[in-house]
Protein backbone atom coordinates (compact mmCIF):
# COMPACT_ATOMS: atom_id res chain seq x y z
CA UNK A 1 0.00 0.00 0.00
CA UNK A 2 1.40 3.38 -0.93
CA UNK A 3 1.67 6.38 1.34
CA UNK A 4 -1.23 8.79 1.38
CA UNK A 5 -1.32 11.84 -0.85
CA UNK A 6 -0.49 13.95 2.18
CA UNK A 7 3.04 12.58 2.29
CA UNK A 8 5.27 11.91 -0.70
CA UNK A 9 7.80 9.06 -0.42
CA UNK A 10 10.51 11.62 0.30
CA UNK A 11 8.40 13.36 2.94
CA UNK A 12 7.58 10.03 4.58
CA UNK A 13 11.25 9.10 4.85
CA UNK A 14 11.97 12.54 6.26
CA UNK A 15 9.28 11.92 8.85
CA UNK A 16 10.98 8.67 9.89
CA UNK A 17 14.35 10.45 9.98
CA UNK A 18 12.82 12.98 12.34
CA UNK A 19 12.02 10.14 14.74
CA UNK A 20 15.19 8.02 14.67
CA UNK A 21 17.75 10.35 13.06
CA UNK A 22 18.71 10.57 9.40
CA UNK A 23 21.64 8.17 9.81
CA UNK A 24 19.26 5.45 11.02
CA UNK A 25 17.01 5.48 7.95
CA UNK A 26 18.94 3.41 5.43
CA UNK A 27 18.08 3.50 1.75
CA UNK A 28 21.35 3.06 -0.16
CA UNK A 29 21.81 -0.36 -1.69
CA UNK A 30 25.09 -1.05 0.06
CA UNK A 31 23.58 -0.10 3.44
CA UNK A 32 20.43 -2.21 3.17
CA UNK A 33 21.96 -5.27 1.47
CA UNK A 34 22.26 -7.45 4.57
CA UNK A 35 18.71 -6.62 5.63
CA UNK A 36 16.90 -7.49 2.40
CA UNK A 37 18.01 -11.10 1.90
CA UNK A 38 17.82 -14.04 4.27
CA UNK A 39 20.73 -16.16 5.49
CA UNK A 40 20.12 -18.83 2.86
CA UNK A 41 19.58 -16.21 0.12
CA UNK A 42 16.27 -17.80 -0.78
CA UNK A 43 14.09 -14.74 -0.20
CA UNK A 44 15.76 -11.57 -1.55
CA UNK A 45 13.63 -8.45 -1.65
CA UNK A 46 13.57 -4.66 -1.78
CA UNK A 47 12.84 -2.28 1.07
CA UNK A 48 11.41 1.22 1.04
CA UNK A 49 13.90 1.79 3.85
CA UNK A 50 15.57 0.06 6.78
CA UNK A 51 14.75 1.95 9.97
CA UNK A 52 16.80 1.39 13.12
CA UNK A 53 15.15 2.81 16.26
CA UNK A 54 17.09 3.17 19.49
CA UNK A 55 14.33 2.54 22.03
CA UNK A 56 10.73 1.47 22.47
CA UNK A 57 9.35 4.99 22.20
CA UNK A 58 11.00 5.39 18.81
CA UNK A 59 9.58 2.04 17.70
CA UNK A 60 6.14 3.23 18.79
CA UNK A 61 6.43 6.46 16.82
CA UNK A 62 7.78 4.72 13.71
CA UNK A 63 4.95 2.19 13.81
CA UNK A 64 2.35 4.91 14.31
CA UNK A 65 3.75 6.83 11.33
CA UNK A 66 3.65 3.73 9.14
CA UNK A 67 0.10 2.96 10.27
CA UNK A 68 -1.05 6.49 9.48
CA UNK A 69 0.34 6.23 5.95
CA UNK A 70 -0.53 2.60 5.22
CA UNK A 71 3.09 1.45 5.01
CA UNK A 72 3.72 -2.24 5.80
CA UNK A 73 6.42 -3.16 8.32
CA UNK A 74 8.75 -6.16 8.45
CA UNK A 75 10.26 -6.54 11.95
CA UNK A 76 13.79 -7.91 11.86
CA UNK A 77 16.24 -9.17 14.45
CA UNK A 78 19.41 -11.03 13.55
CA UNK A 79 17.95 -12.16 10.20
CA UNK A 80 18.95 -15.77 10.87
CA UNK A 81 15.53 -17.25 10.04
CA UNK A 82 15.08 -20.16 7.64
CA UNK A 83 11.54 -19.66 6.34
CA UNK A 84 11.57 -16.21 4.72
CA UNK A 85 9.75 -14.44 7.54
CA UNK A 86 12.01 -11.45 8.23
CA UNK A 87 12.99 -10.00 4.86
CA UNK A 88 10.98 -7.65 2.63
CA UNK A 89 9.16 -8.80 -0.46
CA UNK A 90 9.99 -7.62 -3.98
CA UNK A 91 7.52 -4.71 -4.02
CA UNK A 92 9.85 -2.13 -2.48
CA UNK A 93 6.96 -0.80 -0.39
CA UNK A 94 7.80 -2.39 2.97
CA UNK A 95 9.83 -0.79 5.75
CA UNK A 96 12.25 -3.12 7.49
CA UNK A 97 12.21 -2.32 11.21
CA UNK A 98 15.60 -3.45 12.50
CA UNK A 99 15.91 -3.72 16.28
CA UNK A 100 19.69 -4.19 16.19
CA UNK A 101 20.36 -0.98 18.15
CA UNK A 102 18.04 -2.03 20.96
CA UNK A 103 20.46 -4.41 22.65
CA UNK A 104 20.55 -3.33 26.29
CA UNK A 105 20.35 -5.70 29.24
CA UNK A 106 17.85 -3.85 31.39
CA UNK A 107 18.12 -5.93 34.54
CA UNK A 108 19.32 -9.19 36.02
CA UNK A 109 17.76 -10.28 39.31
CA UNK A 110 19.25 -13.46 40.82
CA UNK A 111 16.68 -13.40 43.64
CA UNK A 112 13.75 -13.29 41.25
CA UNK A 113 15.60 -15.58 38.90
CA UNK A 114 14.82 -13.23 36.04
CA UNK A 115 16.55 -11.41 33.20
CA UNK A 116 15.09 -8.49 31.22
CA UNK A 117 16.59 -7.61 27.87
CA UNK A 118 15.79 -5.59 24.79
CA UNK A 119 14.82 -7.43 21.65
CA UNK A 120 18.06 -6.71 19.79
CA UNK A 121 20.21 -8.56 22.33
CA UNK A 122 21.70 -11.72 20.93
CA UNK A 123 21.06 -15.03 22.61
CA UNK A 124 24.77 -15.18 23.41
CA UNK A 125 24.61 -11.77 25.12
CA UNK A 126 21.71 -13.05 27.22
CA UNK A 127 23.72 -16.11 28.24
CA UNK A 128 26.68 -13.92 29.19
CA UNK A 129 24.54 -11.50 31.22
CA UNK A 130 23.04 -14.38 33.17
CA UNK A 131 26.42 -16.02 33.73
CA UNK A 132 27.86 -12.76 35.09
CA UNK A 133 25.16 -12.91 37.78
CA UNK A 134 25.83 -16.56 38.55
CA UNK A 135 22.75 -17.81 36.74
CA UNK A 136 21.93 -19.75 33.58
CA UNK A 137 19.96 -18.54 30.57
CA UNK A 138 19.39 -21.94 28.98
CA UNK A 139 18.25 -21.10 25.46
CA UNK A 140 21.05 -22.34 23.21
CA UNK A 141 21.20 -22.75 19.44
CA UNK A 142 23.79 -22.81 16.69
CA UNK A 143 23.09 -19.20 15.63
CA UNK A 144 23.16 -17.79 19.17
CA UNK A 145 25.90 -15.31 18.33
CA UNK A 146 23.65 -13.53 15.84
CA UNK A 147 20.07 -14.64 16.58
CA UNK A 148 18.30 -12.03 18.71
CA UNK A 149 15.83 -12.23 21.55
CA UNK A 150 13.02 -10.69 19.53
CA UNK A 151 13.55 -13.16 16.73
CA UNK A 152 13.69 -16.28 18.88
CA UNK A 153 10.52 -15.23 20.68
CA UNK A 154 8.73 -14.43 17.43
CA UNK A 155 9.43 -17.94 16.17
CA UNK A 156 9.25 -19.63 19.58
CA UNK A 157 12.72 -21.08 19.04
CA UNK A 158 13.80 -24.12 20.96
CA UNK A 159 17.41 -25.13 20.54
CA UNK A 160 19.43 -27.81 22.21
CA UNK A 161 18.21 -27.70 25.83
CA UNK A 162 14.43 -27.78 25.37
CA UNK A 163 14.33 -31.24 26.91
CA UNK A 164 15.14 -29.84 30.34
CA UNK A 165 14.25 -26.14 30.23
CA UNK A 166 11.60 -25.76 27.54
CA UNK A 167 11.53 -23.55 24.47
CA UNK A 168 11.31 -19.75 24.27
CA UNK A 169 7.63 -19.75 25.21
CA UNK A 170 8.36 -21.70 28.39
CA UNK A 171 11.20 -19.38 29.38
CA UNK A 172 9.39 -16.05 28.85
CA UNK A 173 7.74 -14.39 31.84
CA UNK A 174 6.74 -11.07 30.33
CA UNK A 175 6.93 -8.94 27.20
CA UNK A 176 6.96 -5.36 26.04
CA UNK A 177 5.26 -5.10 22.64
CA UNK A 178 4.47 -2.30 20.22
CA UNK A 179 1.08 -2.93 18.62
CA UNK A 180 0.17 -2.17 14.99
CA UNK A 181 -1.36 1.19 15.92
CA UNK A 182 1.75 2.28 17.83
CA UNK A 183 0.45 1.65 21.33
CA UNK A 184 2.78 -0.10 23.78
CA UNK A 185 1.71 -3.19 25.69
CA UNK A 186 3.76 -3.02 28.89
CA UNK A 187 3.82 -6.46 30.46
CA UNK A 188 7.45 -6.93 31.52
CA UNK A 189 6.53 -8.85 34.62
CA UNK A 190 8.73 -11.34 36.46
CA UNK A 191 5.68 -13.01 38.01
CA UNK A 192 5.51 -16.79 37.87
CA UNK A 193 1.76 -16.70 38.53
CA UNK A 194 -0.72 -14.18 37.09
CA UNK A 195 -4.20 -15.54 36.50
CA UNK A 196 -5.92 -12.34 35.35
CA UNK A 197 -7.45 -13.36 32.06
CA UNK A 198 -5.89 -14.16 28.73
CA UNK A 199 -2.11 -14.52 28.86
CA UNK A 200 -1.52 -12.05 26.03
CA UNK A 201 2.20 -12.65 25.68
CA UNK A 202 1.47 -15.96 24.00
CA UNK A 203 -0.15 -14.15 21.08
CA UNK A 204 3.18 -12.61 20.20
CA UNK A 205 5.48 -15.53 21.02
CA UNK A 206 5.45 -17.60 17.86
CA UNK A 207 3.46 -14.90 16.05
CA UNK A 208 6.35 -14.19 13.63
CA UNK A 209 5.93 -10.43 13.93
CA UNK A 210 2.43 -10.48 12.46
CA UNK A 211 0.66 -9.12 15.55
CA UNK A 212 3.21 -6.81 17.16
CA UNK A 213 6.87 -5.91 17.55
CA UNK A 214 8.46 -7.41 20.65
CA UNK A 215 10.80 -4.74 22.03
CA UNK A 216 11.85 -6.34 25.33
CA UNK A 217 11.28 -9.50 27.32
CA UNK A 218 11.73 -10.93 30.81
CA UNK A 219 12.97 -14.51 31.08
CA UNK A 220 13.39 -17.16 33.74
CA UNK A 221 16.90 -17.91 34.95
CA UNK A 222 18.20 -21.12 36.49
CA UNK A 223 21.03 -22.36 38.64
CA UNK A 224 23.99 -23.14 36.38
CA UNK A 225 25.16 -26.74 36.12
CA UNK A 226 28.23 -27.50 38.23
CA UNK A 227 28.97 -30.84 36.59
CA UNK A 228 28.07 -32.04 33.10
CA UNK A 229 28.55 -35.47 31.58
CA UNK A 230 28.78 -35.16 27.79
CA UNK A 231 28.79 -38.28 25.61
CA UNK A 232 28.98 -39.10 21.90
CA UNK A 233 27.40 -42.49 21.35
CA UNK A 234 27.11 -44.75 18.32
CA UNK A 235 23.64 -46.29 18.44
CA UNK A 236 22.26 -49.22 16.49
CA UNK A 237 19.45 -47.20 14.86
CA UNK A 238 16.92 -44.45 15.71
CA UNK A 239 14.86 -46.93 17.75
CA UNK A 240 17.92 -47.61 19.90
CA UNK A 241 18.38 -43.84 20.36
CA UNK A 242 14.82 -43.48 21.65
CA UNK A 243 15.28 -46.44 23.99
CA UNK A 244 18.57 -45.01 25.27
CA UNK A 245 16.82 -41.72 26.02
CA UNK A 246 14.20 -43.58 28.05
CA UNK A 247 16.89 -45.40 30.01
CA UNK A 248 18.76 -42.18 30.74
CA UNK A 249 15.69 -40.32 31.94
CA UNK A 250 14.73 -43.35 34.02
CA UNK A 251 18.14 -43.23 35.70
CA UNK A 252 18.74 -39.50 36.16
CA UNK A 253 15.36 -37.86 35.49
CA UNK A 254 15.29 -34.21 34.45
CA UNK A 255 19.09 -34.04 34.53
CA UNK A 256 19.08 -35.12 30.86
CA UNK A 257 19.58 -31.64 29.47
CA UNK A 258 20.08 -32.29 25.77
CA UNK A 259 19.76 -35.37 23.57
CA UNK A 260 20.62 -34.97 19.88
CA UNK A 261 20.44 -37.50 17.05
CA UNK A 262 23.00 -37.14 14.24
CA UNK A 263 22.92 -39.19 11.06
CA UNK A 264 26.01 -40.26 9.12
CA UNK A 265 25.41 -37.81 6.25
CA UNK A 266 25.21 -34.86 8.67
CA UNK A 267 28.51 -35.80 10.32
CA UNK A 268 30.17 -36.46 6.96
CA UNK A 269 29.27 -32.99 5.72
CA UNK A 270 30.68 -31.40 8.87
CA UNK A 271 33.94 -33.31 8.56
CA UNK A 272 34.16 -32.36 4.87
CA UNK A 273 33.32 -28.67 5.11
CA UNK A 274 33.67 -27.31 8.64
CA UNK A 275 37.45 -27.05 8.83
CA UNK A 276 40.48 -29.03 9.98
CA UNK A 277 39.60 -28.79 13.67
CA UNK A 278 36.69 -31.20 13.27
CA UNK A 279 37.26 -34.92 13.70
CA UNK A 280 35.20 -38.04 14.19
CA UNK A 281 35.01 -38.79 17.95
CA UNK A 282 34.94 -42.55 17.28
CA UNK A 283 37.09 -44.91 15.21
CA UNK A 284 34.25 -45.55 12.75
CA UNK A 285 31.52 -43.31 11.36
CA UNK A 286 28.29 -44.90 12.61
CA UNK A 287 25.05 -44.70 10.68
CA UNK A 288 23.55 -42.99 13.73
CA UNK A 289 25.07 -41.20 16.69
CA UNK A 290 23.65 -39.51 19.75
CA UNK A 291 25.16 -36.53 21.54
CA UNK A 292 23.80 -35.86 25.00
CA UNK A 293 24.41 -33.82 28.14
CA UNK A 294 23.45 -34.89 31.64
CA UNK A 295 23.94 -31.96 34.00
CA UNK A 296 23.82 -31.46 37.74
CA UNK A 297 23.45 -28.14 39.55
CA UNK A 298 24.82 -29.44 42.84
CA UNK A 299 28.60 -29.47 43.22
CA UNK A 300 28.23 -32.47 45.54
CA UNK A 301 26.78 -34.80 42.92
CA UNK A 302 28.43 -36.23 39.82
CA UNK A 303 26.17 -37.64 37.08
CA UNK A 304 29.01 -39.49 35.35
CA UNK A 305 28.74 -42.85 37.21
CA UNK A 306 25.03 -43.09 36.42
CA UNK A 307 25.70 -42.26 32.75
CA UNK A 308 28.45 -44.88 32.56
CA UNK A 309 26.15 -47.48 34.08
CA UNK A 310 23.38 -46.75 31.58
CA UNK A 311 25.78 -46.85 28.63
CA UNK A 312 27.34 -50.10 29.82
CA UNK A 313 23.97 -51.80 30.08
CA UNK A 314 22.94 -50.43 26.68
CA UNK A 315 26.10 -51.87 25.13
CA UNK A 316 25.37 -55.26 26.68
CA UNK A 317 21.87 -55.14 25.18
CA UNK A 318 23.06 -54.15 21.70
CA UNK A 319 21.61 -50.64 21.67
CA UNK A 320 25.02 -48.96 21.75
CA UNK A 321 28.06 -49.98 19.69
CA UNK A 322 30.61 -47.49 21.01
CA UNK A 323 30.76 -44.35 23.10
CA UNK A 324 33.11 -41.63 24.28
CA UNK A 325 32.64 -39.51 27.40
CA UNK A 326 34.20 -36.05 27.42
CA UNK A 327 36.91 -35.86 30.08
CA UNK A 328 37.21 -32.07 30.02
CA UNK A 329 35.16 -29.04 29.14
CA UNK A 330 37.25 -28.57 26.01
CA UNK A 331 36.43 -32.08 24.85
CA UNK A 332 32.73 -31.50 25.49
CA UNK A 333 32.93 -28.26 23.50
CA UNK A 334 34.57 -30.12 20.61
CA UNK A 335 31.79 -32.69 20.57
CA UNK A 336 29.10 -30.02 20.52
CA UNK A 337 30.94 -28.13 17.80
CA UNK A 338 30.28 -31.08 15.49
CA UNK A 339 26.55 -30.77 16.07
CA UNK A 340 26.46 -26.99 15.87
CA UNK A 341 28.29 -26.88 12.53
CA UNK A 342 25.80 -29.11 10.72
CA UNK A 343 23.67 -26.27 9.24
CA UNK A 344 26.69 -24.34 7.97
CA UNK A 345 28.31 -27.49 6.60
CA UNK A 346 25.18 -28.32 4.65
CA UNK A 347 25.09 -24.79 3.23
CA UNK A 348 28.69 -25.18 2.07
CA UNK A 349 27.90 -28.57 0.58
CA UNK A 350 25.43 -27.01 -1.85
CA UNK A 351 21.70 -26.44 -2.18
CA UNK A 352 19.53 -28.12 0.41
CA UNK A 353 15.90 -28.71 1.20
CA UNK A 354 15.09 -28.19 4.87
CA UNK A 355 12.41 -29.53 7.16
CA UNK A 356 11.76 -28.80 10.82
CA UNK A 357 9.22 -31.42 11.85
CA UNK A 358 8.16 -32.81 15.18
CA UNK A 359 6.46 -36.03 16.17
CA UNK A 360 6.00 -37.82 19.46
CA UNK A 361 9.40 -39.12 20.57
CA UNK A 362 8.24 -42.74 20.24
CA UNK A 363 7.35 -42.14 16.58
CA UNK A 364 10.73 -40.77 15.49
CA UNK A 365 11.97 -44.16 14.20
CA UNK A 366 8.79 -44.63 12.16
CA UNK A 367 9.05 -41.14 10.70
CA UNK A 368 12.67 -41.61 9.62
CA UNK A 369 12.01 -45.01 8.09
CA UNK A 370 8.93 -43.88 6.16
CA UNK A 371 10.41 -40.58 5.02
CA UNK A 372 13.70 -42.15 3.94
CA UNK A 373 11.87 -44.72 1.83
CA UNK A 374 9.52 -42.16 0.29
CA UNK A 375 12.31 -39.78 -0.71
CA UNK A 376 14.56 -42.48 -2.14
CA UNK A 377 11.63 -43.61 -4.28
CA UNK A 378 11.00 -40.01 -5.33
CA UNK A 379 14.64 -39.13 -6.02
CA UNK A 380 17.06 -42.08 -5.99
CA UNK A 381 20.40 -41.17 -4.45
CA UNK A 382 19.07 -38.19 -2.49
CA UNK A 383 21.23 -37.61 0.58
CA UNK A 384 19.34 -37.39 3.87
CA UNK A 385 20.93 -35.02 6.37
CA UNK A 386 18.97 -35.94 9.47
CA UNK A 387 19.82 -34.47 12.86
CA UNK A 388 18.15 -32.69 15.72
CA UNK A 389 16.53 -32.64 19.09
CA UNK A 390 15.24 -36.18 19.36
CA UNK A 391 14.77 -35.65 23.10
CA UNK A 392 11.77 -33.41 22.39
CA UNK A 393 10.68 -35.02 19.12
CA UNK A 394 12.06 -32.31 16.81
CA UNK A 395 14.08 -33.40 13.78
CA UNK A 396 15.82 -31.22 11.23
CA UNK A 397 15.22 -33.60 8.39
CA UNK A 398 17.10 -32.05 5.48
CA UNK A 399 18.12 -33.19 2.03
CA UNK A 400 21.13 -32.61 -0.21
CA UNK A 401 21.19 -33.38 -3.92
CA UNK A 402 22.24 -36.75 -5.33
CA UNK A 403 25.77 -36.94 -6.72
CA UNK A 404 25.90 -35.53 -10.24
CA UNK A 405 22.51 -33.83 -10.20
CA UNK A 406 22.34 -30.19 -11.28
CA UNK A 407 21.35 -27.68 -8.61
CA UNK A 408 18.39 -26.44 -10.65
CA UNK A 409 17.05 -29.96 -11.21
CA UNK A 410 17.28 -30.69 -7.49
CA UNK A 411 15.51 -27.51 -6.40
CA UNK A 412 12.85 -27.96 -9.08
CA UNK A 413 11.60 -30.94 -7.10
CA UNK A 414 11.58 -29.13 -3.75
CA UNK A 415 7.80 -28.92 -3.51
CA UNK A 416 7.44 -32.65 -4.10
CA UNK A 417 9.99 -33.37 -1.37
CA UNK A 418 8.21 -31.04 1.05
CA UNK A 419 4.85 -32.62 0.29
CA UNK A 420 6.17 -36.12 0.96
CA UNK A 421 7.88 -35.23 4.24
CA UNK A 422 5.03 -33.13 5.60
CA UNK A 423 2.44 -35.77 4.71
CA UNK A 424 4.33 -38.37 6.73
CA UNK A 425 4.72 -36.02 9.71
CA UNK A 426 1.00 -35.24 9.59
CA UNK A 427 0.04 -38.91 9.29
CA UNK A 428 2.05 -39.56 12.45
CA UNK A 429 0.16 -36.70 14.17
CA UNK A 430 3.20 -34.44 14.09
CA UNK A 431 3.87 -30.85 13.10
CA UNK A 432 5.37 -29.39 9.92
CA UNK A 433 7.18 -26.73 11.98
CA UNK A 434 8.67 -27.37 15.40
CA UNK A 435 10.74 -24.23 15.91
CA UNK A 436 11.54 -22.42 12.63
CA UNK A 437 8.09 -20.98 12.03
CA UNK A 438 6.03 -20.70 8.84
CA UNK A 439 7.18 -17.46 7.18
CA UNK A 440 6.69 -17.72 3.44
CA UNK A 441 8.26 -21.14 2.97
CA UNK A 442 5.62 -23.28 4.67
CA UNK A 443 2.37 -21.43 4.01
CA UNK A 444 0.90 -23.97 1.61
CA UNK A 445 1.73 -26.81 4.02
CA UNK A 446 0.16 -24.87 6.88
CA UNK A 447 -3.07 -24.39 4.93
CA UNK A 448 -3.12 -28.05 3.96
CA UNK A 449 -2.36 -29.62 7.34
CA UNK A 450 -3.67 -27.14 9.94
CA UNK A 451 -7.30 -27.75 10.96
CA UNK A 452 -9.75 -25.34 9.34
CA UNK A 453 -11.09 -24.15 12.70
CA UNK A 454 -7.57 -23.28 13.88
CA UNK A 455 -6.85 -21.38 10.65
CA UNK A 456 -10.09 -19.45 11.04
CA UNK A 457 -9.24 -18.47 14.61
CA UNK A 458 -5.73 -17.38 13.56
CA UNK A 459 -7.17 -15.19 10.80
CA UNK A 460 -9.70 -13.64 13.17
CA UNK A 461 -7.00 -12.81 15.72
CA UNK A 462 -4.87 -11.22 13.01
CA UNK A 463 -7.82 -9.16 11.78
CA UNK A 464 -8.67 -8.02 15.31
CA UNK A 465 -5.13 -6.94 16.23
CA UNK A 466 -3.90 -5.73 12.82
CA UNK A 467 -6.98 -4.95 10.70
CA UNK A 468 -4.95 -3.16 8.01
CA UNK A 469 -2.57 -6.15 7.72
CA UNK A 470 0.53 -3.96 7.95
CA UNK A 471 2.64 -6.14 10.26
CA UNK A 472 4.64 -8.70 8.31
CA UNK A 473 1.92 -9.08 5.67
CA UNK A 474 2.05 -12.25 3.61
CA UNK A 475 4.04 -14.14 6.23
CA UNK A 476 2.58 -16.93 8.36
CA UNK A 477 -0.96 -16.42 7.00
CA UNK A 478 -1.27 -15.65 3.27
CA UNK A 479 -2.89 -12.36 2.34
CA UNK A 480 -5.83 -14.02 0.61
CA UNK A 481 -6.54 -16.00 3.77
CA UNK A 482 -7.23 -12.73 5.57
CA UNK A 483 -9.35 -11.04 2.91
CA UNK A 484 -12.45 -13.03 3.83
CA UNK A 485 -12.21 -11.68 7.37
CA UNK A 486 -12.10 -8.00 6.42
CA UNK A 487 -14.90 -5.93 7.86
CA UNK A 488 -17.53 -4.94 5.27
CA UNK A 489 -17.28 -1.35 4.11
CA UNK A 490 -19.79 1.10 5.52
Amino acid sequence: METSAAASPEAFLAMLAGIVGASQVLTREEDVARHVSDWRRRYPGRARAVVRPANTQEVSRVVAACAAHGVPIVPQGGNTGLVGGSTPDASGTEVVLSLSRMNAVRSVDPLDGSLTLEAGCTVLAAQEAAAAAGRLFPLSLASEGSATIGGVLSTNAGGEQVLRYGNARDLALGLEVVLPDGRILEALTALRKDNTGYDLKHLFIGGEGTLGVITAATFKLFAPPRKVATAWVAVRDPQAAVELLARLTGAVGERVTAFELIGREALSQVLAHAGPGMRNPLADAPAWAVLFDVSEASARLDPTPAVEEVLGAAMDDGLVADAVLAATGAQAHALWALREHVPEAQRLDGPSIKHDISVAVSRIPAFIAEADAALQALMPGIRICCFGHVGDGNLHYNQSKPAGMADADFLAREDAVHDAVHAIAARLQGSISAEHGIGRLKQSALLHHKPAVALDLMARIKQAVDPANLFNPGRLLPRDRLSSHQEPSR
